[in-house]
């Protein structure tokens, strides 16, 4: 095992976070969904999202970026369409609460659309298209952040770099789970590089007077590098206008940084959609359908030493499976980071290793 990383129980981590966001003043209820959102991304391989964050959440809890104690309320509601203040809430609860209110419209109406204003930075988007997946809809989230993207050519950023996920059921063993960001690598992951003292691919992103580097430092001082080129942007300018043009929130430059601005509430948007499949078409024709569309892809002829290709969510379910059994492999800095939480605040829950 790499010395930089320890494998830790999944659930002494969640036990862990939600006992810290509960002794930061969150409601209990909400601190167990923020822990259960963070250590989830964990289990599924996405670490840059996952308890890396956590002292950085902690601390915007603490003064109260986060809003420990939001009264999330709906300030427009139209036949499946609602909009919702979040009060400066965490992002996870905030998006939760849309999510649940797209589902519950489209239960009526067979699409619901909820968007959210007013909130926090969300974690993996996957959570909650993953949500309606679970009540047999299809899924879709996103949101939006300050400015890191540069385009091509570009002196400075031009959009955040704005998370999207479709998410499908299948009725299989995992549903069809798309999660990605428009840049060629997400911020978090640099952060988990540089947690984990280690370099990057260059292509990954640019420092801040353009130049390529493979150290995750100067990105950060500089700017992330778009998917695709001007197709990234145009979809990541498409996420900006969905979660923050039409709810009336912040968008484009308007937008602030948990990290450039620990302090203040982020004001981040959100937009959640579930569609009732039932509307379209049985479970049971859903599943055989899904897998035909499975076994094609899986045998596509590959080059020699290729893997079969996989349904975008397969691998993160696999690896779930691996975590839930073998522990979550956290950098020893944020290990250390959090053993002084643990001390400093008298937290009784403790950091198992595997």
């Amino acid at each position: 095992m790499d010395e930089a990383v320890k494998k830790i129980s999944f659930e002494s981590l969640r036990g862990f976070t939600q006992e810290l966001f509960i002794v930061g003043g969150m409601r209990p209820q909400e601190a167990a969904w923020y822990a259960e959102t963070i250590v989830q991304a964990n289990l599924w391989g996405i670490d840059s999202h996952g308890v890396i964050r956590v002292p950085t959440y902690f601390n915007r809890v603490l003064v109260d970026a986060i809003n420990r104690r939001a009264e999330i309320r709906t300030i427009r509601k139209a036949p499946a369409i609602t909009l919702v203040d979040a009060d400066g809430a965490a992002g996870a609860v905030a998006g939760r609460v849309a999510m649940e209110q797209a589902i519950k419209d489209a239960r009526v109406y067979g699409i619901g659309a909820a968007g959210v204003t007013n909130s926090n930075h969300f974690g993996a988007a996957a959570l909650y298209s993953q949500l309606a997946v679970k009540q047999g809809m299809v899924g879709i989230a996103m949101t939006n952040v300050m400015p890191l993207i540069a385009a091509p050519c570009a002196k400075a950023p031009v959009v955040g770099n704005n998370p999207i996920s479709v998410a499908i059921p299948t009725y299989c063993e995992f549903p069809f789970s798309l999660d990605m960001s428009m840049s060629v690598a997400a911020g978090g992951k640099l952060r988990l590089a540089v947690a984990k003292g280690e370099k990057i691919p260059y292509g990954w992103g640019i420092d801040k007077d353009g130049k390529a580097t493979d150290d995750p430092r100067r990105v950060l001082e500089g700017f992330l590098l778009p998917i695709g080129g001007y197709k990234g942007l145009g979809l990541a300018y498409a996420v900006d206008i969905l979660s923050g043009v039409i709810t009336g929130g912040l968008f484009a430059d308007q937008m602030r940084s948990m990290y450039h601005d620990p302090d203040v509430p982020s004001l981040t948007g959100h937009f959640m959609i579930a569609m009732n499949l039932s509307a379209w078409i049985q479970p049971e024709e859903m599943k055989r359908r899904m897998e035909y569309y499975h076994h094609f892809i899986q045998n596509v002829p590959m080059a020699d030493g290729a893997a079969p290709l996989a349904f975008p969510g397969e691998l993160e379910a696999r690896q779930e499976q691996k975590r839930r059994r073998e522990g979550i492999p956290v950098p020893v800095r944020t290990i250390g980071s959090l053993e002084r939480l643990k001390g400093q605040y008298h937290i009784q829950s403790n950091l198992d290793e595997v």
